[in-house]
């Protein structure tokens, strides 16, 4: 992934003012370029980006991608969004757009730097480089400034932290391509003032260990020491963030190791975990789960005890109602609803769980149940099956002269239980003979 990267210059120290100007300090930056030249790269420039590019080149504003999209693409992956960064202040971006008919859209940004362009069917998000000037962790003022260094120092980590121009080349201050290839996560800077700034980023710092390094357990005692210093700060984040943050952390790697290295940490119980969560459940799902791709909430649940469990997490993280009726349908369901032993039907306790249940979502949720419960074979199975309609209805026992809604639900409910009996294979008048024996 990195023979599309060539050297410019390795780690230099340069000045961007001349030696003999008076009274200004000189600023001295340890900067490493490089030329990235890759299919990914290549395939972002649409007919929008081309325009966007024409027009901040010829006013003379310095435009490049940012952050995630950077890391993505060194890593040869090519991104989802792209966000971007200029030298041009908001109302210049906002004068440029307007001379230019360009259509702006969700000005709720504006305030921080952000102006979000539509061209060519596209939105193109585009933030003032800034500085922030007081934070609380949660919020932060900022300033904009044109000092590509210093909107780089208030970025969470160092694989983040990295611009990269239109013309292919990156702009690494703080060698986050170098902990990129030696998939190491590192705050920018001090770890400490890092995360006081924003407390979610000791999530974002758990959450891009999962996604970039290799093995558990290889983090830098600093990161670990400031985390614990600073976990109390995410009871101060809402809910809906750190239940963003979790369900990325629980779709990537290392997830057994992240969980347990909160609860070593007391980051758990400060985000809203349960205090005694079920550790050893957690560790055999985590084992259970893997390559089936779970939902979030599927592995989460293993560390739940009860149903009071789920509600409390509601309260904290704000889940969904179909997240809350997993978890719940998970817990009443793990340990009691079990492939059929000894049988050459082991997925028909399932099956029959689905004919008879009245939830349209009840064939996703034994899906998940059968992530849960390791059962990979009779996951691909159930993937594979479609569910039978039951051939016979109320108006089918009417024509029989049965007018009683009473009876007629009796004896509904008696053929369905036949039709199950025989593997949903009897028809309708198989089954309907069964009425005029009785």
């Amino acid at each position: 992934m990195w023979n599309h990267l060539f050297l410019l210059g390795c780690k230099s120290t340069f000045r961007i003012f001349p030696l003999n100007v008076p009274a200004i300090k000189i600023l001295q930056r340890y900067l490493r370029t490089m030329k990235l030249e890759s299919a990914e790269f290549q395939s972002l420039f649409t007919p929008g980006l081309k325009n966007i590019a024409e027009l901040f080149d010829n006013a003379q504003y310095e435009l490049r991608i940012a952050g995630g999209a950077v890391r993505d693409l060194l890593s040869g992956v090519k991104p989802e969004d792209v966000d971007f960064a200029t030298t041009a202040t908001p109302t210049q971006m906002k004068e440029l757009f307007q001379a230019a008919g360009v259509r702006m859209i969700n000005n709720r940004g504006e305030k921080h730097g952000t102006i979000t362009a539509r061209l060519h069917e596209e939105n193109f998000e585009i933030t003032t480089l800034r500085i922030d000037l007081t934070t609380d962790g949660r919020h932060a003022e900022v300033e904009f400034t044109t000092d590509w260094q210093k909107d780089a120092e208030r970025r969470d980590l160092t694989v983040n932290s990295m611009f990269l121009g239109l013309d292919g080349t990156l702009y690494d201050y703080f060698s986050g391509y170098d902990d990129l290839k030696n998939n190491r996560i590192r705050f920018v800077g001090d770890a400490n003032r890092r995360i006081q700034e924003d407390y979610l980023r000791i999530l974002r710092y758990f959450r891009f260990y999962g996604k970039i390094a290799k093995s558990p357990g290889d983090h830098e005692s600093k990161n670990l020491e400031a985390i614990k210093a600073n976990a109390q700060g995410l009871a101060g984040i809402s809910g809906e963030r750190i239940w963003t943050e979790m369900k990325k952390i629980l779709a990537g790697n290392h997830i057994n190791h992240l969980i347990h290295l909160m609860y070593e940490l007391d980051v758990a119980s400060c985000i809203g975990l349960p205090t005694n969560g079920s550790l050893q459940e957690f560790d055999t799902v985590c084992k259970n789960v893997q390559n089936l791709f779970p939902k979030p909430m599927t592995i989460l649940t293993s560390l739940l005890k009860v149903p009071d469990d789920i509600l409390k997490l509601d309260l904290r993280f704000k889940i969904s109602k179909d997240e809350k009726n997993l978890g719940l349908f998970l817990l009443k369901h793990r340990k009691d609803l079990v492939k059929a032993a000894d049988s050459m039907e082991p997925l028909k306790p399932y099956q029959d769980f689905i004919i008879d249940s009245r939830e349209a979502d009840a064939l996703s949720k034994i899906c998940e149940l059968l992530k849960y419960q390791g059962e990979a074979h009779l996951l691909k199975e159930m993937q594979q099956w479609s569910i039978p309609p039951f051939p016979v209805s109320g108006h089918d026992i009417r024509k029989m002269g049965i007018s009683s809604g009473k009876e007629i639900g009796i004896l509904l409910q008696q053929l369905r239980d036949q039709w199950k009996k025989s593997g949903y294979q009897m028809d309708k008048e198989e089954l309907l003979s069964c009425v005029k024996k009785s």
